[in-house]
């Protein structure tokens, strides 16, 4: 089982689009779990307390949706960059170790608290370059489903 919580919506049809086809083939391969929360509104003069206690909030929330046997993933800026074959290793040797449930947590724009940061099992960067949060999701579905295909040595059309 592979679940995906995030923060916020997908707002754009052609991302929602997208997305839904990379569920659709991920289907043959594993159950996978979307959860998405609320996105807290800041004003655009918020000051680093408003912005830290947001990040609290939406991390707590994320908190109550893992539990003590997910393997937690973080995407994170200051985690680890793989290639996808690494990433599709990585993905099969949990499920080697007992890891059955691995955990996606894709933060708010304003990042995560350290309590989440901590909770997760591994802090995965994908990027050196930065993405907005739906698009950040778009990729990292795809990234599953390569994942599945490299593992399964079975060809991947682009």
């Amino acid at each position: 089982m592979i679940r995906i919580l995030a923060v916020g919506k997908i707002k754009e049809k052609a991302n929602k689009d997208l997305i839904s086809e990379y569920v659709k083939r991920l289907i043959p391969y594993v159950k996978l779990d979307i959860i998405e929360i609320d996105e807290a509104i800041l004003a655009k003069n918020a000051s680093d307390a408003d912005i830290e206690i947001v990040k609290r909030a939406e991390s707590e929330k994320l908190l109550t949706l893992i539990s003590p046997s997910h393997h937690v993933v973080l995407l994170d800026l200051s985690g680890k960059n793989v290639s996808s074959t690494d990433f599709s290793h990585y993905i099969f040797k949990q499920y080697v170790h007992g890891n059955s449930d691995i955990t996606f947590v894709i933060g708010g724009s304003h990042g995560v608290s350290d309590s989440l940061r901590k909770r997760a099992d591994f802090r995965l960067k994908i990027s050196e370059m930065t993405f907005p949060h739906q698009l950040a999701r778009l990729i990292l579905i795809e990234q599953i489903y390569r994942a599945y295909k490299i593992h399964y040595n079975e060809p991947y059309h682009k």
